[in-house]
């Protein structure tokens, strides 16, 4: 199966790359799948989308850039998204990505993986359930926040304290498989009508 790692910050001194690559390390450990790391601020999407459902749909009238990043969401089987916090939800480099790609998500998994502040940057992984919701994909219960992420990690990208964590990825890493498997196993017998 393939899992798409998705970093969702675009901001200039971003932390999200750091987290990505925590994640992904895990998901290597763990064993269950193949990985595809997708850095949104590496293929920015146009601010202004087509006018109609049917125009959207199609990709291959995209630039390039625009044509590979939606292949490489449609070929996944699983979704890991890591989220910053900003004014207390998700950052619209996310909300386009999702918009963008609305058939790419459906009947897949999502895990929410948030950093940010005091509060981890729940209230981000939250309000992403419904949107995510919204395209026919199913987020997973199971979650990881980061709160105070800064201080967290070391100069090297190392958790400083990892055994929570670490013991969190797992976890949401099981759950995110057996969700996996399971749809999609019923993707191929009965093809998702949204």
């Amino acid at each position: 199966m393939t899992l798409a790692v998705i970093t969702g910050s675009v901001r200039e001194g971003r932390f999200g790359p750091r987290i990505t690559e925590w994640l992904t390390e895990r998901a290597r450990t763990h064993g269950l799948f193949d990985l595809d790391v997708i850095d949104l601020a590496l293929t920015p999407l146009p601010a202004v989308m087509p006018a109609t459902p049917e125009e959207l749909a199609d990709v291959e009238s995209r630039p390039a850039p625009l044509r590979r990043l939606a292949a490489r969401l449609a070929a996944a089987d699983a979704f890991a998204v890591v989220t910053p916090e900003y004014n207390h939800s998700f950052p619209a480099s996310l909300k386009s990505a999702i918009d963008w790609h609305f058939t790419a998500w459906m009947a897949k998994p999502v895990a929410l993986v948030s950093y940010g502040g005091y509060g981890g940057g729940v209230r981000a992984a939250e309000h992403l359930r419904p949107v995510f919701a919204e395209v026919h994909a199913v987020t997973i219960r199971n979650t990881i926040s980061f709160d105070q992420h800064w201080s967290r990690f070391g100069p090297d990208g190392e958790l400083l304290d990892p055994e929570g964590p670490d013991v969190a990825a797992k976890a949401l890493l099981d759950q995110l498989g057996w969700w996996s498997s399971v749809l999609r196993d019923a993707r191929r017998t009965t093809p998702y009508v949204a």
